[in-house]
């Protein structure tokens, strides 16, 4: 057993932005004060600074550990039950924010490996929950996660951790940060024939951050993003198409390094089926549906869905067991505020 747990150890290495996430319920006039909309990912401007402070002062405030990347690897862990499974990489500040990431990352099982700096503090990201829960609008003030340089992977002993690795998976939002780190270790997947994977991760990516998007996607084996992500690549791209099915396809088509694996694209669309595209083929996977009052928060449902899937894929389970895994999580997940869980997992198949 021992052994058997030993060979999981560091099998994923994930790098992302790490965020000490602040969730709250507002109304629709707080988001429209801030000119924010529902169920949208943006980074914060100088005009949304005040928000923060507003929010603890004026509602019931969560903190919880965040960033994309990081809950995915989370849940991942949670699935597993075993530590250090996985391995993150992101740059806090040193305050005591990124003691308590940390620590609550380490708790969760998560091999963190951050960046640090002195001069900016740790990246935070305000989740504004409307509609009783339905909808979620995310304003991210990345500060000390956008200080992540490509010197930290070029560490001896993280250069250890990479090349442990066997699956890599990397949030879009990284795009904004360090596109040479992630070009790297992409380079390292392919150099091994490792599985390197990628999220859109918001629809403004594809938009403004389409050069280091399309200089990482010839190495992406597996992408991810939601419906209006899918939208918004699609546009972005001049695929002048609208059907997600056919993005999907259209997506797995586009030039690729490793030929020896296909390119996978899976789309999400909340309640509606989860849409797998593969060698020409396009699959479906229905979702179950909640009734409304069930459904808490949906941040973090696209985060939990990679990470129930990464957590199969690591076990090498087929691909359809690690989309149905990854749809449980997903609805686990916004049956509570944040990306959180608890007890054990109980996923079986």
């Amino acid at each position: 057993m021992m052994e058997n747990a030993c060979k999981l150890n560091g099998l994923i290495l994930g790098m992302g932005n790490p965020l000490l996430d602040i969730t709250a319920s507002v109304d629709a006039e707080f988001l429209e004060k801030y000119n924010l909309e529902p169920n949208h990912a943006i980074l914060a401007e100088d005009k949304h600074k005040p928000l923060y402070e507003e929010i603890v002062e004026k509602y019931n405030v969560e903190y919880t550990v965040g960033g994309a990347t990081q809950n995915a690897l989370r849940v991942a862990q949670w699935i597993l039950n075993q530590p250090n499974v996985s391995v993150f990489m992101g740059c806090v500040g040193t305050d005591k924010f990124s003691k308590i990431l940390e620590k609550k990352a380490r708790e969760a099982g998560v091999d963190v490996q951050y960046q640090y700096t002195s001069t900016q503090p740790t990246g935070t990201c305000a989740v504004l929950i409307t509609k009783g829960g339905t909808q979620r609008s995310l304003c991210a003030n990345l500060a000390a996660a956008n200080c992540f340089t490509v010197d930290h992977i070029n560490k001896q002993i993280n250069k250890e951790f990479i090349k442990n690795a066997k699956y890599f998976y990397i949030s879009g939002f990284f795009l904004t940060v360090s596109p040479p780190s992630i070009v790297k270790v992409a380079e390292e997947a392919l150099s091994r024939n490792c599985l390197f994977m990628m999220n859109l991760s918001a629809p403004f990516l594809s938009q403004f951050y389409s050069e280091p998007m399309m200089q990482a996607m010839p190495y992406v084996d597996i992408l991810f993003g939601n419906e209006t992500e899918a939208e918004a690549f699609a546009k972005a791209q001049k695929f002048d198409c609208t059907d997600l099915r056919e993005i999907a396809l259209r997506i797995t088509q586009l030039p690729k390094k490793n030929l020896k694996r296909p390119r996978i694209a899976i789309v999400t669309q909340g309640q509606n089926p989860v849409i797998l595209a593969k060698d020409g083929i396009v699959s479906e996977f229905p979702v179950p549906q909640l009734p409304p009052a069930r459904v808490v928060d949906t941040n973090g449902a696209g985060d939990a869905f990679v990470g129930g899937f990464l957590a199969q894929l690591v076990l090498g389970k087929p691909l359809e067991t690690c989309i149905r895994c990854g749809i449980w999580a997903a609805t686990e997940i916004i049956q509570r505020f944040g990306c959180t869980y608890e007890g054990k997992c109980t996923f079986t198949e």
